[in-house]
Order: structure tokens, then C-alpha cells, then sequence
């Protein structure tokens, strides 16, 4: 290897180096009582049911809404999501219209709202840890295999709780991004009508957004 290559990657790391310093060191003085922060995310879902009459397998699919987060004090804060959610599970058996029995993987699309409250720590508190329950209205249900709309089979609400884990990174005094790790366990049924014991949604996410600061 060349002086000049040795020397271009020394710079290249040095320079890494500056930047994740400058990101670090970016200010970031934590948030304050009555200060309110507003959240947009996306995220990847991967979801299943508590099923034991089956061999179902859990399904993928995403999220995406915003939030709004209300500081009490520098340390606890109440954070409202609105989230369009997709739930369901895969491999799961149902008969065709010709009387048959098919593999399918069954879409459960939610609107979900979770309430949580938020415990804030860490230097400058960027980290954070918040739970709640969550209430999920039902959009739409479709068996995969046929598109058939099977919708009035599920009970329109959901709710259970959920817990999620983050980290906020500022990138001005106003704006962080952020990632988390979010989980979510129903406590009712998902079925309308079901004689066995109750299947209830279970959804885990990892997920990226970014929060403005309003003041």
C-alpha cells in the first residue's frame, strides 16, 4: 500500500472519528417539564397468534404513523401514538371455495393507539423505556392465498399492552432521530366466534423515526 493510500484512510478515519464526536457532543440538554415533542416512524413488523389448535407460523409486515410526547418532567413524560399496524400469521389452514383445505397466510391491518408512559434516562436521557396499553381498531382482514375479504370474521377492537425500549440521537437542539425496539401482547380474542381457547395478537417491531421539539 502506497504513503498516499496509508495517508488518505488515516484522514478518512479521522474524520469518521470528528463526526461521531460532533454527533455525540450535539446538544442536546434534556427535555424539560410542559415541553412537548412530536414523532413520525416507520417500522418492520413481525407478528403471530396464540394459537394452539395449528401449526401457523408468524407473519412480516410494517408500520407506520407519529406520536406526540408530553414532558412532566425531565425524567417521565405521556406519549400518544397513532399507528397503521400490520398484524396476522402465516401457513395457517382454511378451506377453498371448492370445499378443500389450504395453506394461506392471513393480513390483519390495524389502527392502533397505544397510551404509554415514559420513563427517560441516560446521559442527556436519550434513552428510554415506555409502556402502556394499547387499543387496536381492526381496517381490514384478507386470507393471501384467494384475496378473500374475511373481515367479518374478527372482532373489530384489540387491546393488550405494549413495552418499548429507544434511543434518541439529536441532530440539531430541536430534532433527534431515533430507534426502537417495541412489543405488543393482545389480551381478547381476535375471533368474533371461536370454541376453543382465546387467540390473541403478539407483535414485536424495530423501528426508525424522527421527533421535533415544539416550544
Amino acid at each position: 500500500m502506497s504513503t498516499f493510500e496509508v495517508a488518505k484512510k488515516t484522514i478518512m478515519k479521522k474524520n469518521v472519528l470528528i463526526i461521531l464526536v460532533a454527533l455525540g457532543l450535539t446538544t442536546a440538554s434534556a427535555q424539560k417539564k410542559g415541553d412537548v415533542e412530536f414523532g413520525i416512524n416507520i417500522g418492520y413488523n413481525n407478528s403471530s397468534v396464540s394459537d394452539d389448535q395449528s401449526n401457523s407460523d408468524s407473519g412480516n409486515g410494517f408500520n407506520f404513523g407519529g406520536s406526540v410526547d408530553y414532558y412532566f418532567s425531565r425524567a417521565w413524560s405521556i406519549k400518544g401514538k397513532l399507528i397503521y399496524d400490520q398484524k396476522g400469521w402465516n401457513n395457517d389452514l382454511i378451506y377453498g371455495p371448492n370445499g378443500n383445505l389450504y395453506r394461506t397466510n392471513i393480513d390483519l391491518n390495524y389502527l392502533t393507539v397505544p397510551i404509554m408512559a415514559n420513563w427517560h434516562f441516560g446521559n442527556n436521557r436519550n434513552w428510554y423505556l415506555d409502556f402502556g396499553p394499547y387499543f387496536g381498531f381492526l381496517l381490514n382482514a384478507e386470507d393471501s392465498r384467494f384475496g378473500t375479504d374475511i373481515t367479518d370474521s374478527f372482532n373489530t377492537n384489540d387491546f393488550g399492552l405494549a413495552v418499548g425500549i429507544g434511543v434518541k440521537i439529536p441532530v440539531s437542539k430541536k430534532i433527534k432521530i431515533f430507534f426502537e425496539f417495541e412489543g405488543q401482547g393482545g389480551f381478547n380474542d381476535i375471533f368474533k366466534e371461536n370454541d376453543y381457547s382465546a387467540v390473541t395478537n403478539s407483535r414485536s417491531s424495530l423501528n426508525f423515526g424522527m421527533n421535533f421539539l415544539m416550544k
